[in-house]
């Protein structure tokens, strides 16, 4: 294990300090980082100090232990390995990749278009030259808990440019970390292709809404899209547990509160219990991963709170099994007359290639929950949730067999694309006019 060099790294960050206050843009002077569960002061978070100019308004901006520096991280082995990573990440913007895969033994790995591609121009990273790569944007609170861990989440910017979420993993006694874009701006639901029904859950009073798809899909971008109508259109408090942090959202006609799990809180459901107590409109739990942060999060919603969550399932009906089937069966029918009352739509995305391979497109099933839909979750007839979604156009639904058939009658993906990922071929070749 190579060892930090603690002296060397203070004395940088000082230097740097010094520099930044002589000669830096005061726009991107980071802002006082709100303190860590661990007390870890300057190290309560991970990237640069772009994050004022998304969050200005006056209140605390998400969690940043962020070097101060526009440049680059400064906590680095050697002088030099964080620029080449920063030069590396703004190939993969360039290129408008979504990923960034970093291994030794091969040059860096972008996904373009959902395709992986080895950027042969960069040299073939050693064990040892990659660790002071990616140890160089780490604090030292984040590389002890890589160390104890063994598995790393934290964000990342390089400013004017872009973030990136990061997951740093060990493997084969090597270090390895994966990268994916999060852009600065948030574009409009229309921009990303979604069905107008989406925006409307944007102006419920209150009641859970959920956006699911397989790792990749675009959740955290459909409910960035929904939050920022809801910051732009409603007078409201609006709280986000996330890990990391990763869209920005500066105040506008609401206040937006930020916190990421492991920088500001200790977990998710231990945020949204202390959430029903700071007055919020407006919930979004990241991920929905078990069983108390579900719980929570369903009795938010309850009580007269607007709740937005993720999951990983493929359809609706899917995910109304999954939420229930968290819970022990003398629990589960309870559930389902929470979740009947409380539930307002579900939203399960998929991106595909178009046909030339120059970019992606999203296919949606979108499920409202209208009197129809509630019976059958209150009496666990989900298998029937199907038939329900085809015949519910009038009210904004549409199953993934109608988006994808859709999306090749108007020649955006190739019928060979949207098979794969249909759910009923038979359905979907009717409704594409193959059968």
């Amino acid at each position: 294990m190579v060892a930090v060099p603690a002296l060397a790294v203070r004395s940088e960050l000082v230097q740097a300090i010094a520099h930044l206050a002589d000669d830096a843009d005061p726009r991107l002077a980071p802002a006082a980082a709100a303190p860590s569960p661990a007390g870890a002061g300057e190290e309560a978070g991970p990237q640069h100090s772009e994050p004022n100019a998304d969050n200005a308004g006056g209140t605390p901006t998400p969690p940043s232990s962020e070097p101060p520096s526009p440049q680059g991280p400064l906590l680095s082995y050697e002088e030099g390995t964080s620029v080449e990573l920063d030069d590396v990440l703004m190939e993969l913007v360039k290129r408008g990749g979504s990923d960034l895969h970093l291994t030794a033994g091969v040059p860096p790995v972008l996904r373009q278009h959902g395709e992986l591609v080895q950027l042969e121009e960069y040299p073939i990273n050693t064990p040892d030259e990659l660790r002071k790569m990616i140890y160089g944007i780490l604090t030292q609170r984040q590389r002890e808990e890589f160390e104890n861990q063994l598995e790393l989440d934290i964000s990342y910017s390089v400013p004017g440019h872009a973030r990136f979420r990061v997951n740093v993993f060990q493997q084969r006694d090597s270090i390895g970390a994966v990268m994916r874009v999060i852009p600065f701006e948030i574009k409009p639901l229309e921009e990303l292709g979604m069905p107008e029904r989406i925006r409307d859950f944007a102006y419920l009073p209150r009641g859970f809404v959920l956006v699911t798809g397989p790792t990749g899909s675009g959740k955290s971008t459909t409910l960035a899209s929904v939050i920022d109508v809801a910051n732009r259109e409603r007078a409201h408090h609006i709280m986000t547990v996330e890990d990391p942090i990763e869209f920005l959202h500066r105040h506008k006609l609401s206040v937006v509160n930020q916190r990421e799990v492991n920088g500001d809180t200790w977990s998710f459901a231990t945020a949204l219990k202390h959430a029903l107590r700071q007055d919020p409109d407006v919930i979004l739990v990241g991920e929905l991963r078990d069983l108390e942060t579900i719980q929570v999060a369903l009795t938010a919603a309850e009580t007269g709170h607007l709740v937005f969550g993720t999951l990983h399932t493929q359809d609706a009906p899917q995910t109304i099994d999954r939420l229930i089937d968290v819970f022990p069966p003398h629990q589960q029918e309870q559930i389902r007359v929470q979740l009947a009352g409380a539930l307002q739509g579900v939203v399960c995305q998929q991106l595909l290639r178009t046909p030339d391979g120059s970019g992606r497109v999203a296919a949606c099933e979108v499920m409202i929950a209208t009197s129809a839909i509630r019976a059958l979750i209150r009496e666990g007839k989900t298998h029937q949730m199907y038939s329900s979604i085809q015949s519910g156009k009038k009210d904004g639904m549409v199953t993934m067999d109608q988006s994808l058939a859709e999306l090749v009658r108007a020649n955006e993906v190739t019928y060979d694309e949207a098979l794969e990922r249909c759910n009923n071929v038979a359905d979907f070749n009717r409704l594409s006019g193959r059968a």
